[in-house]
Order: C-alpha cells, then structure tokens, then sequence
C-alpha cells in the first residue's frame, strides 16, 4: 500500500482544509450549479480563518454592478489583533471571471434562483469559496428527501443483514 505523502507542514499533501460548511444549505435548496471563486480579505480575517474560525449559516451573495458579494459570512474578530482588526460581517468581494459574473447575473436574473455559499477551504494557502446556484425547497420537497433517505438506509441496512445471515 503506498502511503500518502506529507507536506512540510504535516497535512496530507493534496488536502484541502475545510474551514467551514453550509449544513443547512442541501437541506433548504435545490443545488443546480456550482462555482469554485476566490475572495478578497484583509490581513486579520485570513488570521482567523486559519484558526478555524468562520459561519456560513446567514450567508448569500448577490451580483450588484457587474460584481459578485458576498454577504453575511461572519468571521470573528482575530484574537490577536488590535485596533486594526475586521469588522466581523463586512461585505466581502468574490473573484470570478467576467464570463462567470455574467453567466450568474443571467440565472439569478431569470428565475427564483439565489447564490448561496456551500463552503470554504483553502487551496494552495489561498481561500476559496464553492458558491451555488439554488432554488428554494418547498416543504414537501424536504419531507420526500427525508423519507427517500430513509428507506434508502433501510434497503442498505436489511441488505446488510441478509449478507451477514441476520434473521430481522
């Protein structure tokens, strides 16, 4: 078995560190497309961030002027800092090229669509954030996903008994 190879900082090589995840968001939305972009930040945010430090639970972006934003990502204050900390929900710039902006603008444009963000993680020492293009949920849409994971579970689970010769 070959074993994988460690970076000079100890991490997996090829790993990328998830900082934080939108749990809700699979849950509350129709994911139909999804962006990998980059994100303007000051000094003490990527600080926190690397601590681990960040909430995507209020989240969403809008396309204002030919530019994406993101709004409501809330990174704490660095512990660290002074004076010349963050403020902790600022609207924070998202990079992505121009075809993309325009192609996002159309969508969000057209229908019931939003930009939600998924996550974010680093790559390469920068932070990226995977945006999606969503629709809304309605409430027998979350009902019928929870009770086709359910019976999904229950197929595995009954399979697995069957394999290991459990009577059920």
């Amino acid at each position: 078995m070959a074993k994988k190879r460690k970076s000079k900082k100890g991490r997996a090589a090829g790993a990328n560190p998830v900082i934080a995840t939108n749990r809700r968001a699979r849950h509350d939305y129709h994911i139909l497309e999804t962006w990998e972009c980059g994100i303007v930040l000051v000094g003490t945010e990527i600080k926190s961030l690397r601590e681990g430090r960040a909430s995507l639970v209020d989240a969403f972006a809008t396309v204002d002027e030919g530019e994406v934003w993101l709004r409501g990502l809330h990174i704490p204050e660095y512990s660290h800092g002074s004076w010349t900390n963050h403020a902790p929900r600022r609207n924070r710039k998202l990079l992505l090229h121009r075809r993309e902006i325009d192609s996002i603008a159309g969508k969000v444009r057209d229908g019931n669509n939003t930009l939600i963000p998924l996550s974010l993680y680093f790559v390469n020492g920068r932070l990226k954030v995977e945006l999606a293009l969503a629709r809304g949920k309605q409430d027998y849409d979350k009902r019928q996903d929870i009770k086709r994971r359910t019976e999904e579970r229950e197929i595995t689970r009954d399979l697995g008994r069957r394999i290991k010769g459990i009577k059920g």
